[in-house]
Parts: structure tokens; sequence; C-alpha cells
């Protein structure tokens, strides 16, 4: 690794384009670097999450989920380079099947609120929504592999999952949308 982020400001992106980790240079509005943005965005916004109180196992399984992600960005920085694998989603697999076994069947939609940790867990899986799409985007425009897009999909549910589990660890539970409620008029 050495020294790579000794000089942070290099004024090279200052015509609108940016470096790839291949050495070749895309404009800063291109898909690759929307999709990479917005995998960047939902990292962050996890790291938020995790200053709420939440189970330890669960507090270790979204730092992990981080370190995925950032690896997602590698891979979505360098063309043609793989580092999400079958195995990082089997593990998302196993993750959704193991918080979505504690959970009573939804009869109704729920909204996106609750507990201040739920209601950011609903933020990540918006923006994991964004970056799905992206991800989709630029997988129409160039040839990417199928793993990052399948990642993100599981982690969106992930996320929908965990925002309920976090509800339930602060005491409460699921805010059902009340569609019968009065609508003015």
């Amino acid at each position: 690794m050495g020294n790579r982020l000794s000089k942070i400001a290099t004024r090279t992106g200052d015509n609108g384009t940016t470096g790839l980790g291949d050495g070749s240079r895309t404009g800063k509005d291109s898909a690759r670097v929307h999709a990479m943005g917005d995998v960047d965005e939902l990292n962050s916004q996890i790291g938020v999450l995790l200053c709420e109180p939440m189970p330890d196992d669960l507090h270790a399984e979204l730092v992990a989920i981080q370190h995925d992600l950032f690896d997602l960005g590698g891979e979505l920085c360098i063309p043609g380079y793989q580092l999400i694998k079958e195995e990082h989603v089997e593990r998302l697999d196993a993750l959704l099947e193991k918080y979505n076994a504690t959970l009573p069947a939804l009869t109704e939609f729920i909204l996106p609120a609750g507990s201040r940790a739920a209601s950011l867990a609903h933020v990540c899986r918006t923006v994991c929504r964004r970056a799905e799409r992206a991800i989709v985007t630029l997988g129409n425009q160039e040839t990417i592999h199928d793993h990052p897009r399948q990642y993100v999909n599981r982690l969106s549910d992930l996320m929908f999952v965990l925002a309920r589990v976090l509800n339930r660890f602060a005491g409460g539970g699921d805010v059902l949308w009340n569609h019968e409620r009065k609508r003015g008029g």
C-alpha cells in the first residue's frame, strides 16, 4: 500500500475527470463514478447507523458489511476486476434468514419510522436501492460482474429487516401504514 494517500488534493480532477484504479481516467459524471459514489454514500450512512445503540452481533455484522462495501467500491473502480463474490451474497442471505426468523410476518406495509436507529436503517435501505440502480445502469453500459448487483439487492432487503429488528431492540415495533386513514380534501 505504501503512501497511496499521502496527497489528497491532487488537482488532477479539476477538468471534470477522475482516475480509476487501473490508471485510466473517466468523467466524474460517468455511470461508473455514479455507482462508486452511491456505494460510498451507503457505506457512510451505515457508519452513521453504527453510532446508534444496537446488539453487539448486529454491530459487528454491519462493520463487516462496511468492509464489503469498500471492496465493492474497489471493484467498481477497476474495470474488469472482481472482489465481491458469491460467498458475499450468501452471507447476506444467511443474515436475512437469521434476522427475519425473529420477526412476525407482515400483514401491512410499514412506514420508515420508529426508533432513530430503525429510521437510519431505512435511509440506508433507500440509498442502497439507489446504488443498485446505478450498478444496473453501469451494467447496461459496460460489462461488470453479477455479484455487485446481487449484493446490493440483498443488502437493501437486509436493511429493511434490520430496521424492524432495531425498532424491537428499542422497545417498539413496526410503524404500520394506515391505508384507511381519512385523507384531507
